[in-house]
């Protein structure tokens, strides 16, 4: 529902911010779980809820790029057999931003706690980035994307009127459809993970988020499989930004809401080595993306980092003090990639965060439309 009504909104509003909605109404769920850790964190900090809160997120948005991107990237090479999925030079600006947040996120980590005042800087970044996508150009009529018969079709024949209705009531029932289910089909993930013996925090951190992260991504699967790879990445990198931002920065509101004073969420000796494993990780991740382009080589890199971080969670399960030093050791492996990028890349990097965040929206779609023809 959400992705024809995506579709059809596209010719009304700047598909950027189409994109960056249905990319915060599908995360609702890991919102839900992530904010319920905290708010019971508030109530009873002593409690593992504390650690349970930073576990999710941090696992959330780990399991989004390491395994969310490199998905949309192999679909579209088996669909098209294109080695890669081309973004547009308008898509600078989910760049910029991801690459705000993911800067703002060391000084999170120099602190040890996500504090009420970072609610603030992390909320304006990700209120100054929904400003300028929606400042960008809506969908052309001739775009290279598969045109394909069905209800976004249908919706677009229209009159004005009758499409913003039909597009308000199929997101209303998606958001209704995703609240009530957040709940139950993550706790009947953990009772599943339960049932065959793995360990609660590891559910906590990597079952729950894969749970109620399903359906940002089905979403973004059904863009890729009509043909529309790039708006399917773009939705998981907007769903990484707002994740990096609205929902880090909602994390100590949550918290203070249950202890019913202001507070912070305190980060212990792991979860501050998790969130700069995190933010190393989002760090690399931008640098593959800097020359508007992930390819499926980038793709598998990301994926197998990713494979060998989970892998070394559940080995060292059962050993604090080997499981942090792991963590450590994997955020600088991708901070020294990222370091490497950055030295061959840096012009481009520059070039990127200009236009991203200055740049106005009348050259990026001038850029836009130069590129077009160059296909997907």
């Amino acid at each position: 529902m959400l992705s024809w009504g995506a579709e059809a909104a596209e010719k009304h509003i700047s598909q950027g911010l189409i994109v960056a909605l249905v990319a915060l109404v599908t995360v609702l769920p890991e919102y839900a779980v992530d904010l319920y850790y905290a708010f019971r964190a508030g109530q009873a900090p002593q409690s593992n809820y504390v650690h349970y809160a930073a576990a999710n997120m941090t696992g959330a948005n780990r399991l989004l790029v390491g395994v969310a991107w490199p998905l949309m990237v192999l679909l579209h090479w088996l669909r098209t057999r294109n080695r890669a999925v081309e973004l547009s030079p308008v898509n600078t600006v989910e760049i910029a931003f991801l690459t705000l947040g993911s800067l703002y996120a060391f000084v999170i980590v120099l602190k040890g706690a996500i504090a009420p005042f970072d609610f603030a800087v992390l909320f304006a970044i990700f209120a100054a980035y929904l400003y300028r996508v929606s400042q960008l150009p809506k969908a052309d009529e001739d775009v290279d994307e598969d045109e394909e018969p069905g209800p976004a079709a249908a919706l677009s024949s229209l009159p004005p009127a009758a499409q913003w209705a039909w597009m308000g009531g199929l997101t209303l029932i998606a958001f209704v459809v995703i609240a009530l289910s957040a709940e139950p089909f993550a706790e009947a993930m953990v009772q599943s993970g339960r049932i065959l013996g793995i360990d609660e925090f590891l559910l906590i951190q990597w079952l729950a988020p894969l749970a109620s992260e399903a359906p940002a991504v089905t979403i973004a699967v059904l863009f890729v499989l009509a043909g529309r790879a790039v708006s399917g990445l773009t939705a998981m990198i907007s769903d990484k930004i707002n994740q990096w931002t609205l929902l880090v920065g909602m994390l100590p509101l949550a918290m203070s809401l249950g202890a019913a004073g202001l507070t912070s969420l305190p980060l212990d000796a792991r979860q501050k080595e998790e969130f700069l494993l995190t933010a190393a990780q989002s760090l690399f991740a931008i640098m593959l993306l800097v020359r508007l382009r992930l390819s499926v080589l980038a793709a598998g890199l990301l994926f197998g980092l990713f494979a060998v971080q989970v892998g070394l969670a559940f080995h060292f399960r059962e050993d604090e003090a080997a499981t942090i030093k792991s963590l450590t050791t994997l955020a600088w492996i991708y901070l020294a990639l990222a370091a490497m990028l950055i030295l061959l890349n840096g012009q481009q990097l520059a070039s990127t965060l200009r236009d991203g965040l200055v740049r106005s929206h009348r050259r990026l779609e001038t850029a836009h439309k130069a590129q077009r023809p160059a296909g997907d």
